[in-house]
């Protein structure tokens, strides 16, 4: 048991020093972690980590950090999650406008919450950024409508 949480915490420490470190923002974060789960086995893939440690304390780690950054993007205050939410979507390929449309259209954002995340948690998440995506589209509106 203790070579599994000294295991885990190495893998913790290589992914967030090595790879989150990297991204500037929770909902960066947040995204990131989500895109490395398989969405129809719910495991964990990433290709720089299995070369090092295995494939169990893979899985367990980025679990236990998904749910770590999905608890801080909601323990953040929603004035500032819309502030780090931009910051992410304006990273994004395509213009923050079409970015915020894709989003509240496709809702892609549903995949975002870790797969074991309490019902209750998953709604309250999803009722945050509903609001966060209606109030950046507004304020995306109201930039072109001036510009």
């Amino acid at each position: 048991m203790d070579d599994q949480i000294l295991r885990n915490k190495s893998v913790v420490r290589d992914f967030t020093a090595t790879t989150l470190a990297a991204i500037p923002n929770l909902y960066g974060r947040l995204v990131y972690i989500a895109s490395l789960r398989d969405l129809s086995t719910g495991n964990y893939e990433h290709s720089g980590l299995v070369a090092l440690y295995p494939p169990q304390a893979i899985q367990e780690s980025l679990e236990c950090c998904h749910h770590e950054i999905f608890q801080k993007v909601l323990e953040t205050p929603l004035a500032m999650q819309a502030e780090d939410l931009r910051e992410c979507l304006q990273g994004m390929p395509a213009p923050l406008a079409v970015t915020l449309s894709n989003w509240r259209q496709l809702e892609s954002y549903r995949i975002l919450p870790p797969g074991t995340a309490p019902d209750y948690l998953r709604e309250l998440f999803f009722s945050n950024l509903r609001a966060l995506l209606e109030i950046l589209d507004a304020e995306c509106s109201t930039v072109r409508s001036s510009a």
